[in-house]
């Protein structure tokens, strides 16, 4: 009886460490707060973040990433351009290298503001003197995908983001259930 009590207490402290590790430093869970990435990520929704990715690789574009904010708290946008590339917002327009970006997750939303007679981005262009910006090295440039709401990149109190402060990649979408989805890799 009392090694049948000592094995599971083993089995229970093997398995709350292997949580605390995982948690700590290979995956976490993270609430979307607020509309910033309305209309692919809603508020008070629930994430499984990758944390260990971006120890082992650089971020791509694309990818959903969670960082730290200046303000002290989390944010949740999508990498647009990496380090070295130079980067220009025109209106719905996003040019990377002069070409322009082929953003699927916003199209929707981009074609119903035109056919409204408007624009979706109504934060105006990026830089505000309709030149290119570069992204240092060791930076990305992140932009929320409900762009007319979102604080990102293009506010000069965020700014570039460096690498040190993505904690992951954002993974899969776990609640609400009916939303449950692996999100995919670039």
């Amino acid at each position: 009886m009392l090694r049948e009590l000592w094995d599971w207490i083993k089995t229970f402290a093997i398995a709350i460490v292997l949580v605390v590790l995982i948690r700590s430093f290979l995956f976490g869970n993270y609430v979307v707060y607020g509309e910033s990435m309305v209309p692919n990520f809603d508020n008070r929704e629930r994430l499984i973040v990758n944390k260990i990715i971006y120890q082992l690789r650089e971020p791509k574009r694309g990818e959903v990433v969670v960082l730290h904010a200046p303000e002290g708290e989390d944010y949740i946008k999508r990498v647009i351009a990496l380090p070295g590339e130079r980067v220009r917002v025109q209106g719905d327009d996003v040019f990377i290298n002069g070409e322009k970006l082929d953003e699927p997750y916003i199209e929707e939303q981009v074609r119903r503001a035109k056919e409204a007679g408007g624009v979706y981005n109504t934060r105006g262009d990026f830089p505000h003197d309709g030149s290119e910006a570069v992204v240092p090295e060791g930076h990305v440039f992140v932009m929320g995908d409900n762009r007319p709401h979102s604080k990102d990149s293009r506010d000069p109190s965020v700014g570039f983001i460096p690498f040190e402060d993505i904690v992951g990649r954002a993974d899969l979408v776990y609640w609400p259930i009916h939303h449950f989805e692996l999100l995919p890799s670039q």
